[in-house]
């Protein structure tokens, strides 16, 4: 038996040596990366952003595809519309994948991707637009030019798609009759195997797995999309119940502070609500220049109105219709028609009438509660000259009646025993002409509170 030379097996061995580094530095394929983004719940104006983010991420990552998770009853038109924008012009593949519903707005998120995927058990449809109402009222149908707006927008997102338009509109408009499918006045929802027979659906998927699979993508790279803190903040400050309240906090604040000297807490507060309120909805694509430069000159011309000129005239309602306008128009967007602008007007006007009020109550009984009264200056000044003031010409106009002379905001003039007198309100804006009566003198302030007139 020949034995193989232990010279052969040394040379073989420096051989393979030689040859390792090449083979280990062969380059693997990486596998396939794909986005998943949740599409669940109310559908508002702060998931477009979200969505917009993550198609260019993904784009420029070089996913695979972009896969949208939905499972939504549906929310705002107008933001169903930006999304749906935004996938028509995506430069990566998408695909809807419908687990277990696509109701209303989120229909038409489903129709924009560019494959349709259904679980079993899922509906689509039931897109018809309702304009909600006050709070624990049924939502109403909207007009007709608000219907065939979005009937058209899901029949041009069909044809872009290549899905049936007439199908599209039928889970729009009631009216529209699809023979063998959907009766006149029924609006058209379609479950899993009835979107599969109609081809408004491409195929059936259980799991997210099933899903890549399909797609030849099984084992691929899955990166779920969350959206960051800015995201959700933004879509907390959309929201129209915190809207609401951001407006009413932003114009209580500004009206203390215009009724109180300097600047402090309650125009801070003020400023940063109003602040916020139109911070998210400018990144929401609502606020714009025009609109905050309305509201601007809604604050001046009511300015000018409080502390120029008397009355109230043509500048106060000039303020308050801009300020009105401003407001509502950065809560409307597109779709919104007259009807729903109403409504957010409507809002609008609560939310100022909210302020108003609250105003006149915390001017008139703030300086009565105890945090108030430590944050004030109470003590008297004294008397006589080492306090720079006359006492004892002005205690005697104390309990005195007069009337006022100029608006007292708080500080005026009032003509009292047939001299004037400076004098001070009690926190409250007294008018010319109304009675007072002296309540107290403080050093060098002469305070005055109105005199109720008997009918």
């Amino acid at each position: 038996m020949r034995t193989v030379p232990s010279r052969f097996i040394g040379l073989c061995l420096v051989g393979l040596a030689l040859l390792a580094p090449f083979v280990a530095a062969q380059p693997q394929t990486p596998r396939p990366l794909v986005y998943v983004i949740p599409i669940e719940g109310v559908i508002d104006l702060g998931l477009a952003p979200f969505v917009v983010r993550v198609l260019e991420d993904a784009t420029q990552a070089g996913a695979a595809v972009v896969i949208l998770d939905i499972d939504t009853f549906g929310g705002r038109v107008d933001a169903a519309v930006q999304i749906r924008d935004a996938l028509l012009n995506a430069k990566v593949p998408t695909v809807a994948f419908v687990n277990k519903r696509a109701i209303s707005a989120g229909a038409l998120i489903g129709l924009s991707a560019q494959t349709l995927v259904m679980s079993t058990g899922s509906t689509i449809g039931a897109a018809a637009p309702v304009q909600v109402g006050l709070p624990g009222s049924a939502a109403a149908p909207t007009q007709e030019k608000t219907v065939s707006y979005v009937r058209k927008e899901f029949r041009a997102t069909a044809e872009a798609r290549k899905r049936p338009p007439l199908l599209a509109e039928a889970m729009v408009d009631a009216d529209v009759e699809v023979p063998g499918i959907n009766l006149k006045g029924k609006l058209l929802t379609l479950t899993t195997d009835e979107a599969l027979q109609h081809k408004v659906a491409d195929f059936r998927a259980e799991t997210l797995e099933a899903l890549l699979a399909h797609l030849g993508l099984a084992g691929a790279q899955v990166r779920p999309a969350t959206p960051h803190w800015a995201e959700q903040l933004v879509r907390f400050l959309t929201h129209p119940v915190m809207s609401s309240l951001l407006i009413s906090m932003g114009m209580l604040g500004i009206m203390v502070e215009l009724r109180t000297p300097g600047f402090g807490i309650a125009g801070g507060v003020g400023v940063g609500s109003l602040a916020l309120f139109f911070w998210g909805h400018w990144l929401v694509q609502l606020a714009g220049w025009e609109e905050l430069l309305l509201v601007g000159i809604g604050l001046v011309l009511l300015a000018l109105e409080i502390f120029i000129i008397p009355g109230f005239g043509m500048f106060g309602t000039l303020g308050i219709a801009a300020l009105l306008g401003g407001l509502a128009l950065s809560m409307v967007g597109a779709g919104d028609t007259a009807a729903v602008i109403v409504g957010v007007v409507w809002r609008v006007v609560l939310s100022l009438l909210a302020a108003l009020l609250a105003g006149l109550l915390l001017l008139r009984f703030l300086p009565r509660l105890p945090l108030a009264r430590r944050m004030i200056l109470q003590t008297d000044l004294g008397s006589g000259p080492a306090h720079g003031s006359a006492p004892e010409a002005d205690r005697r106009w104390l309990d005195k009646h007069g009337q006022a002379m100029s608006v007292l905001r708080p500080a005026g003039i009032a003509l009292i025993e047939g001299a004037r007198v400076d004098v001070v309100s009690d926190g409250e804006m007294i008018e010319a002409g109304a009675r007072i009566q002296v309540m107290r003198v403080d050093g060098n302030r002469i305070v005055v509170r109105r005199v109720p007139t008997v009918d």
